[in-house]
């Protein structure tokens, strides 16, 4: 009998899912991240594999199909290929610009001096690695190419940092999730400046006008989603027609997205507690009034979580498991050439990755500290932000994006080869320096030394 009342007086639990086994959004971003990045390997293989057989013509050829959208007069037409590197690749974007909110906002970027030391770091290894590319194409035939090696792999990065486990510090993985979150930022700035057609003012015109009606329903309480996907998709035509690179529109709406809950846990409580209190009836008009009570509680209960964290978790798995290595397995194959070895190309990608990547990133850190514009965890350790640092030369998503933009079919696969030969690089020594590091904090005479 006591059994029995202890069970009623139970509170009801919702089915557990995967994601309620995740305790905070920064643990199941990891998560995510960590198993994407081993499935964009996987796609990346496959590439490849397919790119140097036999069914290489055939392969290609799938993503050359063209495909289009005709609305009366209007018309949007591209590759296969075409839009998943400029729609799909738009919610990738959206999805950064979301986790780069919610870190300045709810997370613990939103402490400048904190925030201030990955911003910085990031500043570093955009600004050097161009330098370095530079230095070796200028006057050369691939020189447009600069902005191949910007950009740092967030999932590849994660996902290196999942195989040391608990190796590295927490304040490791958070400082490269930041800097590779504000280098994919930089990245596409770049693109929608550097890599774009001549501008159209009035669609420009017409897409700021769609922005300031997002901003406008937003004010106005308007809290459906779907309503903002649509009107999202008509300012992303508007961008694509004004000759700016579409994406950039992700990265605009992400930023716009609020990171605030519109219910607090005391209403959501109070709600819940009507539910609960509420008297089972089957009369009609009490009836009604507790499914209009449910109904409440359900939005509430969805309320309570900010606009910014449940289009994460509802695009986060999409966006790793399906977006990323569908973009890998479009963009990564090209055929293996033993004269491209020595190609200029190749040979300054590698070099503005591999050089590039940890001079700005340590030298941008150590200004910002030595400055006192940003501060440094204790537990991250210069030496452990130099191994991050080569693991940033692991450029390849975004490389890939802006390469497919920057060269000609005469230079695309030297460049390719360069940015696959820098991210191996990068992922061996980064890997190789972070495991050295923690065997020798963990020996004997390290301990003693430091004691």
């Amino acid at each position: 009998m006591v059994d029995q009342r202890k069970n009623q007086l139970a509170p009801p639990l919702l089915p557990k899912g995967y994601i309620d086994r995740i305790a905070r959004p920064f643990s199941s971003f990891l998560k995510i991240e960590s198993a994407g990045g081993g499935l964009l390997l996987l796609f990346t293989l496959v590439a490849l594999a397919l790119s140097n057989s036999p069914w290489a013509p055939r392969f290609e050829g799938i993503w050359e199909t063209s495909v289009g959208i005709h609305i009366g007069s209007l018309e949007s037409s591209r590759t296969i290929r075409g839009w998943i590197n400029d729609a799909l690749m738009t919610l990738f974007f959206f999805l950064v610009a979301l986790e780069l909110k919610r870190e300045l906002v709810l997370g613990e970027l939103r402490k400048p001096r904190v925030a201030a030391l990955p911003i910085i770091a990031a500043l570093g290894g955009m600004a050097v690695p161009p330098f370095i590319y530079l230095a070796l194409q200028a006057g050369q035939p691939g020189q447009h190419g600069w902005g191949t090696v910007m950009a740092t792999d967030t999932a590849f990065v994660i996902g290196c940092l999942a195989l040391l486990g608990p190796r590295v510090p927490q304040s490791l993985r958070l400082f490269m999730l930041s800097l590779a979150i504000i280098d994919d930022i930089g990245a596409i700035l770049v693109v929608a400046i550097a890599y774009s057609d001549n501008i159209n003012w009035l669609w420009l015109l017409l897409a700021v006008f769609g922005l300031l009606l997002v901003r406008a329903m937003a004010m106005l309480g308007l809290r459906g989603l779907s309503h903002y996907f649509l009107l999202g998709a008509l300012i992303w035509l508007a961008v694509d027609a004004s000759g700016i690179h579409p994406t950039i529109t992700g990265v605009i709406l992400g930023l716009m997205t609020p990171a605030r809950r519109w219910v607090s846990d005391e209403r959501l409580y109070a709600i819940l507690g009507q539910v609960v209190s509420h008297p089972a009836n089957s009369e009609s008009s009490k009836g009604t009034q507790g499914r209009e009570t449910l109904q409440v509680a359900a939005v509430a209960a969805r309320e309570s979580l900010s606009p910014v964290e449940r289009l994460e978790i509802a695009l986060h798995p999409w966006v790793g498991f399906f977006i990323m290595p569908l973009f890998a397995l479009t963009n990564a194959g090209f055929p293996f050439a033993f004269s491209d070895f020595g190609n200029p190309v190749t040979v300054a990608v590698f070099s503005g990755f591999v050089f590039g990547k940890p001079i700005g990133i340590l030298l941008f850190s150590w200004l910002a500290v030595r400055l006192y514009i940003a501060s440094r965890p204790p537990e991250l350790t210069w030496e452990l932000i130099a191994g991050g640092s080569l693991l940033a030369g692991i450029g390849f998503t975004m490389s890939l994006f802006i390469a497919g933009l920057a060269f000609g079919e005469n230079l695309i696969n030297s460049a390719k080869l360069g940015i696959f030969l820098a991210s191996v690089f990068s992922a061996v020594t980064g890997i190789s320096l972070l495991f050295w590091l923690h065997g020798r904090s963990n020996s004997p005479t390290f301990n003693n030394v430091n004691h």
